[in-house]
């Protein structure tokens, strides 16, 4: 069985926030990044980020407030779907 992918997110809230700075040093598959806030789930590079992740992949981020603002937006981004 082939190893899992790893699968970059970044998000930024404004145009004028440097990016590549989140994930620096670490290699990454595919990368999907995001230039919006955060206050909410509507991200589209995040909509593609869950439909590109396969078992197996691992997916990292600089810090769990890029991917989510709480507990509940966390939990709906990384609901199991069959």
């Amino acid at each position: 069985m082939a190893a899992g992918k790893i699968i970059g997110y970044i998000r930024v809230s404004s145009f004028e926030q440097n990016p590549e700075r989140q994930l620096e040093g670490i290699r990454t598959d595919r990368l999907f990044i995001d230039k919006t806030s955060g206050k909410n789930m509507e991200r589209p590079q995040l909509a593609e980020l869950l439909k590109y992740v396969r078992d197996g992949d691992t997916v990292v981020v600089h810090s769990l407030d890029r991917l989510a603002r709480n507990l509940d937006d966390l939990r709906g981004s990384v609901a199991f779907r069959n």
